[in-house]
């Protein structure tokens, strides 16, 4: 009886959203997967799941307050971690992914009661792992930005010996950049083109609040104001060599620990090897024997 009345429920809950939706013209699943799409830049198609729960979350966002230092905050990670939604579409996201997670342990305390605690603990998880999702990804661009960061200020110490022009070594270093730097660098340059250089700059730094990108950022502004930076970026491309000699003793550190494990399945494996010849040959001679 219990799982009549789930099935009865679902399929009337079913029913009556396709008929409100036709009510309310809301836009069908392709027209709104097509439009999660519109200018990802992975190229990848939205999911069926990832765009019920967007559109859910785009009509809760209406009804989240948020204060606006929060906001401005929330709004200026998204748009450096390249997440093209508001602050409160992000944050209603999250709520639904985690509400969907805890609305089906409702079901499980008919049908599986075990089951239930579980969900309610991944639903909190869900929502702390979304909520984390653009500092998270920012935190992964930033760190890919500042390995690039070495070779672009050793790049522009050996420029300044020829040419003072920093649109011009942008430009030019953005050709061998790698993916995430060459995108900063594209939103700085056509910022430098279309407002002053140092306020654009001084907004690059901003977006990705980096300490070592803030040391190149201040750098920069000394060349467009006339000082000779070139001793700077000696000092500067010396001290991230370092940096990054020892960000590679840290790596290279952590290989040995991943390898010990593989190491010991090797030498389990060849010394099964030796134990089934050894047992073969004494059977063999058993056999020999009687």
């Amino acid at each position: 009886m219990p799982t009549l009345l789930f099935l009865f429920a679902a399929l009337l809950a079913a029913g009556l959203f396709l008929i409100l939706a036709d009510a309310l013209k809301l836009p069908t699943l392709g027209a709104a997967r097509a439009m999660l799409s519109t200018g990802r830049r992975d190229k990848k198609a939205a999911k069926t799941m990832e765009t019920w729960l967007m559109s859910l979350a785009v009509r809760l966002s209406k009804h989240i307050p948020m204060d606006e230092y929060k906001k401005n905050r929330m709004n200026n990670i998204l748009k450096a971690a390249g997440i093209g939604v508001t602050p409160e579409v992000y944050a209603a996201y999250a709520m639904v992914k985690a509400g969907m997670i805890l609305l089906s342990a409702i079901p499980c305390l008919l049908l599986l009661p075990p089951l239930s605690p579980a969900l309610v603990f991944l639903a909190v998880l869900v929502y702390f792992k979304e909520t984390r999702k653009a500092d998270e990804q920012l935190r992964e661009k930033r760190e890919r930005i500042e390995r690039e960061l070495p070779r672009f200020v050793a790049t522009v110490e050996q420029t300044l010996k020829s040419s003072r022009d920093v649109l011009a070594m942008m430009e030019n270093y953005k050709k061998n950049a790698g993916e995430a730097f060459a995108r900063e660098l594209d939103i700085v340059t056509a910022d430098m083109r279309s407002s002053s250089y140092e306020a654009a700059l001084t907004r690059f730094e901003a977006r990705l609040n980096s300490p070592m990108l803030s040391d190149v950022v201040r750098g920069l502004i000394g060349v467009l104001r006339g000082d000779d930076s070139a001793v700077y970026f000696q000092m500067l491309a010396h001290d991230f060599k370092a940096l990054e000699l020892q960000r590679l003793k840290g790596q290279a550190q952590k290989i040995p620990s991943k390898i010990r494990v593989f190491s010991f399945i090797m030498l389990m494996c060849f010394l099964f090897t030796y134990l089934a010849v050894i047992a073969y040959e004494i059977v063999k001679s058993l056999n020999a024997m009687f």
